[in-house]
């Protein structure tokens, strides 16, 4: 059986893991053993970065609905300003099945789609809009 030669594996591995580390501080861009690690690291990172991301736009569109409901005014029969809670409740009961971007995206760009929504979801939970 003939010999292998493993230098070039080994070199195109490093070279990869050399790579990702491109931009990173002092040895960790240059030497391979800790390039490995903060490339592992980075990596994990990364991962749990796309997670947070998806959390925190929904977090975004959340507060962006709330303030643009409110701004425009509805009030409950108890004198209460309508908020994100009740003004999504009432989308349910109205058989509006819009998610959150979209809603978002209206409040921001169409106004006047989004008052007929809210409209529309006042009317379910009885609230009225206040004279502007």
């Amino acid at each position: 059986m003939s010999r292998v030669k493993r230098g070039v594996t080994s070199h195109a591995k490093h070279k990869k893991v050399l790579k990702a580390a491109k931009g990173f501080y002092g040895r960790r861009k240059n030497t391979i053993r800790v390039a490995k690690q903060s490339v592992m690291r980075s990596g994990q990172h990364a991962y749990i970065g796309r997670k947070l991301r998806k959390r925190d736009f929904r977090a975004l569109w959340i507060q962006r609905i709330n303030a643009a409901i409110r701004a425009l005014g509805f009030t409950e029969p108890n004198g209460r300003p309508v908020t994100y809670a009740r003004f999504i409740n009432g989308l349910a009961l109205a058989g509006i099945e819009v998610d959150r971007k979209i809603l978002s995206d209206l409040a921001i760009h169409e106004p006047e789609a989004f008052l007929a929504l809210a409209t529309q979801a006042a009317e379910k939970i009885g609230a009225k809009q206040a004279a502007a």
